[in-house]
């Protein structure tokens, strides 16, 4: 559900940059209250197994489609909604900036409809209601699934708002809402069940986690290392081994935009600011559409992607580098909002 900037005016783009920008300075400053020496560590580990976790895309069966995670909701139960709309942030970005995955213009787009629904709508409204302060086996699994299909709902709908109301496609309203809900009901089922195991196995090895983050409080004292080796080890097979199995289907908005006009991908308008950013994108896309970028290894990796498994080096890697920036940039934002808790509470103790 990654947006491309032909989608995109540069008003709609700019608006929804501001509301991002807004959204990410107001979660700064909650994380900032509860942020611990425990939670940094996770908050990286988190981000990171997210951006795995979506290069593995699925089939929807029956429809020629494919989706994948978007992670919001897992991170919410994780780390409290704040912090994971901060670590959703340094997944997207990661993904724009390094392996065109979404349009830089869109971005601020893509992070509030794969991050704002999920961890400010689903999580405290649906998953929190439903699993209580006394979660079970069987009010996770329900609450993972209802709030995951909600939260996936809102944002398929958001898109198609922004992409009405920008107005520089040719993709018409009603058509393109028939096609988006119902192919990410589909996706929402899968990501529910994914987000359930995921909470569940971090359940049973450490309970305090969800309670903690259900309430913004720090974690305190416990151990969070089976929960960091357990993500870890996932995101690093994940990334270098299980990526080769995704789906060569279109994912649900591209086979959205498809069945609606006949493409998967639009050509943006040759405007000054989508030529800019484009070239900007070009130059820092080390790993564009997680693979190598030279001309014989994207012929190989075409090739390579028409078969299943996709056995591609270029993809190992992107999922290894990729996860790595995102640890880096999620963990450094928790450090510094940490360090900032630290010198705001040394300050205090010093006012007489």
């Amino acid at each position: 559900m990654h947006m491309a900037d032909a989608l995109i005016s540069p008003t709609v783009g700019g608006v929804m940059w501001t509301a991002t920008a807004v959204l990410i300075g107001y979660s700064s400053k909650k994380v900032k209250q509860e942020m611990d020496q425990s939670k940094v560590p996770l908050m990286g580990v988190a981000a990171a197994f997210i951006f795995a976790a979506q290069m593995i895309n699925f089939t929807i069966p029956a429809t020629g489609s494919s989706g994948h995670l978007g992670g919001g909701l897992i991170m919410a139960i994780l780390l409290g909604p704040y912090a994971a709309f901060l670590a959703m942030a340094s997944v997207l970005t990661v993904q724009a900036l390094f392996f065109a995955d979404g349009g830089l213009l869109a971005l601020g787009c893509n992070i509030f409809n794969l991050g704002f629904f999920p961890c400010f709508i689903a999580y405290p409204l649906i998953f929190k209601t439903i699993a209580g302060l006394q979660p079970s086996r069987g009010k996770i699994i329900t609450g993972s699934l209802i709030a995951a299909i909600v939260g996936l709902q809102l944002g398929a709908f958001a898109v198609v708002l922004e992409t009405l109301f920008s107005g520089i496609s040719s993709l018409p309203f009603g058509t393109f809402v028939l096609l988006m809900q119902p192919i990410h009901l589909g996706i929402g089922i899968v990501e529910g069940l994914a987000t359930a195991a995921v909470v569940l196995f971090v359940w049973q090895a450490r309970p305090e986690i969800i309670q903690a983050a259900a309430g913004s409080k720090p974690y305190g004292s416990f151990s969070t290392r089976n929960v960091l080796a357990g993500l870890a080890v996932a995101t690093i097979v994940i990334g270098a081994i299980f990526s080769w199995f995704a789906s060569g289907h279109p994912d649900g908005l591209e086979w959205s935009m498809f069945k609606t006009s006949g493409h998967e991908e639009l050509e943006t308008p040759g405007a000054e600011v989508y030529d800019k950013l484009a070239g900007l994108q070009e130059r820092t896309a080390f790993l564009p559409d997680y693979g190598f970028k030279t001309a014989e290894q994207d012929e190989a990796q075409h090739e390579a992607e028409e078969a299943w498994p996709a056995v591609q080096a270029g993809t190992s890697v992107s999922g290894l580098i990729g996860s790595v920036l995102t640890l880096l940039l999620a963990t450094l934002i928790a450090f510094v909002l940490k360090r900032r808790k630290t010198a705001t509470a040394q300050i205090t103790v010093r006012k007489p």
